[in-house]
């Protein structure tokens, strides 16, 4: 050994700043990292050292976690997988590196990984996880953008390659935790925090935060009800907590192994049995109809096929709410659809309005809106909106959908994004609204959202406080065609219910529409992929939730504790050094 207390054959840290000096990064070592080669000029990347530093145990397990979060999610959505799916990726992270002449107490010569290879680690877990749950984008990109196979996998790369970094964000700082010791139990203490703190800021900071981890437990009637309190966050840390048992028990002495396992089943089991419970049963006394358009995406519009599809849409609404036996309906919900139905166009205006009249009930229904003339006074603004229309054929509210889809309703950062133009020149380029307010139906407050937006949980919330009774959410789910998106997407509707403990009525072009209960249950539901309508159980109700009055304020507790949880090992860490 060097009087570094290095291996004379391996140079550490040390040693290397004094040869490379500022060309050391030194925030990617622990005072033990040994590297096989010295940096210099001459010798191959610091990031191709660091890889070939990261024992192919610790891939395995990256690949493996990846895996299991791809099927807690629908399709399979096996979500009994939840309780053990990051469980794999904690344990590469803090078993990542050969121990050198450094050995764990049960022989394992493997330590934590440097916070540059954490960060590489969960990095590539996040990609892999985001290319076999958001697969769906390719199709939707190449089918129905206008991208050629090539630009459709580029976009859907470049998809997962951004919003892997949360997950690479989630290694580092678990990696800085734990740096320069082999103690792990700070790290696996805070962990859970740290998972829902990157969901929060996947959430918050131009993310996409779809399949949060609670969202794979949203069946779990008993588990979820606290998401009343804490948002969908709650049930996230409590998934992480459990996973974080389970890594722990593979990373205690062996022979505490058996013990950890029990406890970390048991804690499993136990949360997992809440699916077996029941709710109390939720009371209806309201009925809306729900139409399911099931209108192709790619439909050639014909002044022909645009007249008689739009007669038989008011025929079947109107059928269906006076059939014999049929429950008085109180409102009609059309979904948005990939129909070019405008507000400013008198026929379908008059449709509508007669299909109001004919069933002396509300009408929600999507429309593309129109706005003022742009600054050029050529083109007018478009909105993809919800109009609101009164018994009397009245059209009284609009909703303009406040929070877009890139790429699909707006193009960002066009410079840069110029091979992706076809994509809104398929669905169109939209402004963005500015309001969140309910639509006021004779007394009843409808909190109406757009497609994407029911993914938001803060964003859904504040409907429900600025007094919505009812959320009503008008998606076209044809865009997914048969994966497992549209799966995905009721179930993070489903969870929206239960946080604002609100009915929800889903009416969607082909399917899912239903009608979900405040504890997220289906009351009702009908075919995928047929063109119907469903009688929706509901009932409004005023009573507000913790979450719809203070929103994410649980989320941004575990960021709190993160970040003092990492203030307060970085003051350890320079303990030493000013003594």
């Amino acid at each position: 050994m060097s009087r570094f207390g290095c291996s004379d054959r391996l140079p550490c840290r040390a040693s290397l700043d004094r040869t490379a000096g500022a060309a050391v990064p030194t925030w990617l070592f622990s005072q033990t990292d040994t590297l096989p080669l010295p940096l210099t000029t001459d010798n191959c990347s610091l990031l191709s050292l660091r890889v070939r530093q990261i024992h192919s145990s610790a891939w395995l397990l990256v690949v493996l976690s990846a895996v299991l979060q791809v099927l807690i999610f629908p399709l399979p959505g096996i979500y009994i997988f939840s309780w053990f799916a990051l469980t794999p990726l904690i344990v590469a992270l803090l078993r990542a590196r050969p121990a050198g002449e450094l050995e764990t107490a049960d022989g394992v010569r493997l330590r934590p990984a440097a916070p540059g290879q954490a960060f590489l680690l969960a990095y590539v877990c996040g990609i892999l996880w985001y290319a076999g749950t958001c697969y769906w984008i390719y199709d939707t990109m190449r089918q129905y953008g206008g991208l050629s196979a090539p630009m459709a996998a580029l976009a859907l790369f470049l998809f997962c390659c951004y919003l892997g970094i949360y997950h690479g964000l989630f290694g580092l700082l678990l990696s800085l935790l734990v740096k320069g010791s082999r103690d792990y139990r700070r790290a696996l203490a805070t962990a859970p925090f740290l998972w829902v703190a990157m969901e929060l800021a996947r959430t918050r900071v131009t993310g996409f935060p779809w399949n949060l981890l609670g969202i794979a437990q949203v069946d779990n009637v008993a588990l979820c009800r606290i998401a009343e309190w804490t948002g969908v966050y709650g049930i996230s840390l409590e998934i992480a907590l459990v996973n974080v048992a389970f890594a722990a028990a593979f990373l205690v002495p062996r022979q505490r192994r058996g013990a950890m396992l029990t406890a970390a089943l048991a804690a499993a089991a136990v949360l997992q049995a809440g699916k077996l419970m029941e709710a109390p049963a939720a009371i209806a006394d309201h009925a809306a109809l729900l139409v399911q358009q099931n209108i192709p995406v790619s439909a050639d519009w014909t002044p022909v096929y645009f007249q008689r599809t739009l007669n038989e849409l008011a025929e079947l609404s109107v059928r269906s709410a006076a059939s014999p036996g049929a429950t008085e309906v109180d409102l009609v919900v059309w979904p948005e659809s990939p129909a070019p139905f405008f507000d400013h166009d008198a026929r379908f205006r008059n449709v509508i309005s007669d299909v109001a009249r004919q069933s002396g009930a509300w009408v929600v229904t999507g429309v593309i809106g129109t706005g003022s003339p742009r600054a050029s006074g050529k083109t007018p603004l478009m909105f993809n909106s919800a109009v609101l229309v009164s018994p009397t054929g009245q059209w009284t509210a609009r909703y303009d959908k406040v929070h877009l889809v890139p790429f699909g309703e707006y193009l960002p950062f066009p410079s840069l994004f110029s091979f992706a133009g076809g994509l809104t020149r398929e669905v169109g380029e939209f402004g963005r609204g500015t309001s969140r307010k309910p639509l006021d139906a004779g007394g009843e407050q409808l909190g109406v959202f757009i497609c994407y937006e029911s993914v938001f949980p803060d964003e859904v919330r504040q409907f429900a406080a600025q007094g919505a009774q009812v959320l009503v959410n008008i998606s076209n789910d044809g865009w997914y065609g048969d994966s497992g998106a549209y799966a995905q997407h009721l179930n993070q509707t489903r969870m929206r219910a239960i946080e604002n403990h609100r009915w929800l009525l889903s009416a969607t072009d082909t399917g899912v529409t239903a009608s979900i209960d405040p504890w997220g249950r289906l009351a009702a539901r009908i075919p995928r992929k047929e063109r119907t309508a469903l009688i929706a159980p509901y009932a409004p109700t005023s009573v507000t939730t913790l979450y719809t009055r203070r929103g994410d304020w649980f989320a941004y507790a575990c960021a709190i504790i993160s970040l003092g949880a990492l203030v307060a090992r970085l003051a350890l860490s320079k303990k030493p050094q000013e003594g």
